[in-house]
């Protein structure tokens, strides 16, 4: 009951402030929802409707395929049924009415529906020509399909270009990311920057210059973004050169008198190889005849990032000849003078990942180590003749070898197909004796797909742009080629082979301009040039325009010149002094040789001092030894 009359007073006294204040409703409490029960209304209605929808779907599906099992009939026959199924099917199937007479299908016309191409009209048959076009249809996408399946056909050979680096062996090639810039190095220590968009037919380099002054370049590389280089040589130091040429980095040289090459700082002989990190752009590697790979960063000059030091199977030194880094950064792998490949993992220098001891005969340089696109697959291009290929998940033994690819050069180097089914390398030929091959093989099973024979030269190094689609080529008589398709290249190559050669300016003899003034006064008026060729001879004899040079000097000299024996001064004088004949022997004769007419005609002293000098009076040379005596004591005088 307290309840009751607590409630009764508190409407009570809302009624009382509504009629105050104004307003009704004053106090009132706020709406609820039930949101459990709205979320599990919309469920089922979801529910519900997708079930409705699936239904239909399965009608519609069973009432296509009655009509495909029925005897096809024609339009005309039953128009009675064909009505009563349209309007069966009108109600299970979604979308607009079909209109009457076309529920039903011939075999003409479901053999339409078959066909590619626009909707033939009533009545109207597909020919035989017809069909043999679509035959001719499928033929050309079978052998587009043959043509995808088939590598050797995505190789660009139809055309190339040549580029003269210069007579000597290029030994070092580099292709930016983007394609625009090619940087070629040579065993003539240059280093040459070629830039496809702004060559002409002409394909003259850009610039030309010896980073490492007299040693050999060894290799080059660009890094991911393409904005420096890489330029390894036969010094101790590789640099680092920006995009024109500039020096960013020069590694520092190590101490070599350190026995332990992990406690320098740097490399201490001569440099192998080297390659830039593939997803760090300030991280590049280098291999050296010290006996060690070192990791470097970009932003410390001063001091190596890490030493990785291969090692023989009796723990002795060894020396690494090639360097590089698999596709996602984590190993690094180097191959020895000793036949080995040694793999290492990016964080630990000491021991080797993966070790394989007899992967090349010993002694021979492996010239080249790279890794396949999908990073499983190692070619290593060895010294010994041979090309072989890697599987990293098991290292124990090659997938598939070659033999008999000569090699004559440490740097010769292998290359994958940008699709990863082909890969390249070069042969060597001595010289007269054969042509210089690019050999394409399948990577499986390392099966002879294609060649090409590229010059009377070896091939030394090859590189094949991913983004291009173009081949590289460096050769042992200083020519780089660049092998390209129309069709299936892009940019590189194709851009300067179009452009025309640029006109020489032949250098033009400069005169002075001649002014036109047509209205000038008579007074002020020049005469008009007839020729410039007799203005030039007029000028050459003219000797202030022509510069003409002053003839030799005869006689004594004039003007400040002396005469022959040299024309200078030094040889003038040494000249007169050999000429002199006296005899100055005896200097004091010498010197009263002119004492008579120095007194009878003075020149220097007397004359001057004539005028205002008296007249000298020279006492008797006895008279003064006398007076000196008498005015002396006695005891001072000098005794005789």
């Amino acid at each position: 009951m307290s309840d009751r009359t607590s409630d009764a007073d508190n409407s009570r006294k809302d009624a009382d402030i509504s009629s105050v204040m104004g307003f009704a409703g004053f106090g009132k409490k706020a709406r609820t929802f039930d949101l459990d029960a709205i979320f599990e209304q919309t469920r089922r209605t979801a529910i519900e409707r997708s079930q409705r929808v699936l239904d239909e779907r399965v009608q519609q599906e069973a009432h296509n395929g009655s009509q495909e099992e029925k005897p096809s009939t024609s339009t005309s026959s039953k128009p009675e049924t064909d009505s009563s199924d349209s309007d069966g099917s009108d109600s299970d199937v979604i979308g607009p009415p079909v209109p009457p007479g076309f529920s039903a299908q011939t075999e003409e016309e479901e053999d339409d529906d078959d066909m590619v191409g626009p909707p033939l009209p009533p009545g109207y048959r597909r020919t035989t020509a017809d069909e043999d076009e679509g035959d001719d249809d499928d033929d050309d996408d079978d052998m587009n399909d043959e043509e995808d399946d088939n590598p050797v056909k995505k190789i660009p050979d139809t055309h190339e270009i040549t580029l003269q680096h210069g007579t000597k062996t290029v030994s070092a090639l580099a292709l930016d990311p983007s394609g625009a810039r090619l940087v070629t190095g040579g065993f003539d220590y240059d280093v040459k920057f070629w830039d496809f968009a702004g060559m002409d037919a002409a394909l003259q380099a850009f610039r030309s210059l010896q980073p490492c002054e007299c040693h050999q370049i060894r290799s080059l590389q660009y890094s991911i973004t393409g904005d420096v280089i890489l330029v390894v040589a036969g010094n101790s130091q590789a640099k680092v050169l920006d995009r024109d040429g500039f020096q960013v980095l020069e590694c520092v040289k190590g101490d070599q008198y350190i026995v332990d090459m992990a406690n320098t700082k740097g490399h201490t002989a001569m440099l192998n190889d080297g390659c830039w990190h593939p997803k760090i752009k300030e991280e590049f590697l280098t291999c050296s005849n010290d006996g060690t790979v070192r990791m470097w960063d970009l932003n410390s000059e001063k001091k190596h990032k890490s030493v990785f030091k291969p090692r023989s199977q009796q723990g002795k030194k060894v020396t690494p000849t090639c360097c590089t880094y698999s596709r996602d950064g984590k190993l690094i792998a180097a191959g020895c003078q000793d036949g080995t490949i040694q793999i290492w993992d990016r964080n630990l220098s000491v021991h080797t990942k993966f070790h394989c001891r007899q992967a090349h005969t010993p002694g021979s340089d492996t010239s080249c180590l790279t890794f396949s696109y999908d990073g499983l697959t190692l070619a290593s291009r060895g010294g010994d003749d041979t090309l072989k290929t890697w599987d990293i998940r098991n290292f124990r033994k090659p997938l598939s070898v070659v033999n008999g690819l000569t090699t004559f050069f440490p740097m010769t180097d292998c290359c994958f197909s940008p699709d990863d089914k082909l890969l390249v390398t070069g042969t060597s030929v001595k010289k007269d004796e054969g042509n210089g091959k690019l050999v394409f093989f399948e990577r499986e099973s390392l099966k002879k797909a294609y060649e090409i024979e590229v010059a009377n030269a070896s091939v030394v190094r090859c590189l094949w742009h991913p983004k291009l689609n173009q081949i590289m080529i460096g050769t042992g008589n200083g020519l780089a080629k660049v092998y390209y398709d129309p069709v299936k290249s892009q940019r590189g190559a194709m851009l300067c082979v179009v452009k025309s050669k640029r006109k020489e300016k032949h250098a033009e003899t400069l005169t002075q301009d001649y002014i036109i003034t047509p209205h000038a006064l008579p007074m002020f008026r020049e005469a008009r040039q007839r020729s410039t060729r007799k203005q030039l001879e007029k000028d050459r004899l003219d000797p202030l325009k022509s510069h003409k040079p002053e003839p030799p000097v005869s006689g004594p000299g004039r003007g400040g010149r002396v005469a022959a024996h040299g024309g200078t001064l030094s040889s003038y004088i040494v000249k007169n002094i050999a000429v002199d004949k006296s005899d100055d022997s005896n200097a004091r004769e010498a010197i009263l040789r002119h004492a008579k007419e120095a007194a009878e005609n003075p020149y220097w002293v007397a004359p001057a001092y004539k005028k205002t000098q008296p007249e000298p009076v020279f006492a008797e040379e006895e008279d003064e030894e006398e007076e000196v005596d008498k005015d002396q004591p006695e005891w001072k005088k000098r005794k005789i």
